[in-house]
């Protein structure tokens, strides 16, 4: 795994966490409940090629 797809995840977090604090002091918590799935589904965006490799680097080392 490469130090920068963490370094990715990390920032989204950052960005989402604060956007949801902001949002949730100005009384839109909907928003902010928005703002935090779409920030799943950003992250889980960047990890679908890592996970593809694991899955065939664990095909290959038991050989299915």
């Amino acid at each position: 795994m490469d130090i920068a797809l963490v370094m990715k995840v990390a920032g989204v977090g950052m960005i989402v966490t604060v956007c949801c604090q902001v949002l949730s002091k100005a009384g839109r918590d909907e928003q902010a409940m928005l703002v935090s799935l779409s920030g799943i589904v950003l992250v889980l965006m960047l990890l679908i090629g890592e996970l593809g490799e694991l899955f065939d680097s664990v095909r290959r080392v038991f050989g299915l």
